[in-house]
């Protein structure tokens, strides 16, 4: 297997171009969604495309298959833990953030006029889990206004306010997708394990962009997605669940792979750790290209390095797209993580965005409840990346959908550009 080297040590105008060679996608535009889906590495793809290849060739009935695909299932579990400082014994694995925040609505034992709350700038991820307790248990469902979460005071105590006798849990982003604000996650916690209720953590927008020491916030559930800014393979993911409720949950799935055994009887033994909530099969490959993205960023970019170049390049972002007339930041500069969302005025995101793809070749999205544009920042973005997006944000800014000089459509092929 031909490896990537890309070692921490190198100074940025070396480390910058490899980074960005061993992840090709970076060459197809300027790669502004890592909050959707990160730029799969290459050393990456070729670990998945191996283990297919392995399948092809060898099949997948054999039990030396069976016994591999457990020692993957364990390492993809330990790669994970070691990004958000935890045991892997607290790791499940999932196909999604939202499988995770699953785990953690249904592990409650529910009552008719129990409490649920979440804020008001949650992604549909982790609403839905919730929207499903309210509409099958008659669970009240509790929508904190946070506002665009800004001010981590004002967001404590719009929860504060919500949190009453009866709550049961809280759902809630560590970094909102809308905004991109950074909640104040461990005071959250604290306050509502003070008042009896179970705290889940939406990790898509945070795990792999900020340092998460999952442990020290308290929370009792937190779920990562695969193929954000893990890079990792969609359909992949995990949740964190806490030593203090790993005997109290209920499980709302289980299957051959949450019990260590099960006899003809029904009498079934689950793991003792966070393994019960495993309930079906995995893609193996996916599952190998999900440990290899963990273990790439780790070893051969380095996560202190990841983490500083992300909030200096994403603070830059924001910096000079706020200087731009016509350009309402919506992202908080002091309480950040790799997002920045914007609108830009007389304009609606879509058409916005529409222009500044043609224009400047950036792939991003809009956030549709907030008619604003995001980007997501990556550690692989450059400086003249965020010159010539705020330079065609400028030109926009400055112009109507009726007066914008007319450009040419230009199509990103699947082959990247020159």
């Amino acid at each position: 297997m031909i490896r990537t080297v890309v070692t921490p040590f190198l100074p940025d105008d070396q480390k910058i171009p490899a980074l960005r060679e061993a992840l090709p996608s970076t060459a197809a535009g300027i790669y502004f969604n890592t909050g959707t889906a990160g730029p799969l590495p290459r050393e990456t793809a070729r670990a998945m495309a191996d283990a297919e290849a392995w399948e092809l060739r060898t099949g997948r009935a054999d039990i030396n298959f069976y016994r591999d695909s457990l020692e993957r299932r364990a390492e993809a579990r330990a790669a994970i833990a070691s990004v958000i400082g935890t045991d892997p014994g607290h790791i499940a694995l999932t196909h999604a953030a939202t499988d995770g925040m699953n785990v953690a609505a249904w592990a409650v034992d529910w009552k008719p006029g129990d409490r649920v709350v979440t804020t008001s700038l949650e992604h549909s991820g982790g609403l839905g889990p919730l929207w499903a307790l309210r509409e099958r248990l008659g669970v009240e469902l509790v929508v904190a206004d946070i506002g665009t979460g800004a001010d981590p005071a004002a967001v404590e105590a719009a929860l504060d306010r919500a949190i009453v006798p009866g709550t049961r849990l809280l759902a809630l982003s560590h970094v909102t997708w809308a905004t991109g604000a950074r909640l104040p996650i461990r005071e959250i916690v604290e306050a509502a394990h003070s008042r009896g209720a179970l705290v889940a953590v939406d990790g898509a927008q945070s795990v792999g962009a900020i340092p998460v020491a999952v442990e020290e916030l308290g929370a009792d559930f937190y779920s990562v997605p695969g193929q954000k800014w893990l890079l990792g393979p969609e359909g992949t993911g995990a949740v964190y669940c806490a030593e203090s409720v790993l005997d109290r949950p209920r499980m709302a799935y289980a299957g051959y792979w949450s019990f260590e055994s099960m006899d003809l009887a029904a009498q079934g033994k689950p793991w003792p750790d966070a393994r019960r909530f495993e309930n079906g099969g995995f893609h193996g490959p996916s599952v190998q290209g999900f440990a290899r993205s963990c273990a790439w960023l780790s070893m051969y970019v380095g996560f202190p390095w990841i983490y500083d170049r992300i909030a200096r390049m994403a603070s830059q972002a924001a910096e000079t797209l706020a200087e731009v007339p016509g350009v309402e930041l919506l992202t908080p500069r002091d309480n950040m993580a790799g997002l920045v969302s914007f609108r830009i005025a007389g304009w609606r995101a879509t058409a916005a965005l529409k222009e500044l793809s043609q224009r400047t070749l950036c792939i991003a999205r809009v956030i549709p409840p907030l008619d604003a544009i995001r980007i997501s920042v990556g550690f692989f973005n450059t400086e003249g990346e965020l010159r010539r997006f705020r330079d065609g944000v400028a030109l926009v800014a400055e112009s109507t959908p009726e007066t914008i000089p007319h450009r040419p459509r230009i199509e990103v092929l699947r082959g990247g550009v020159d």
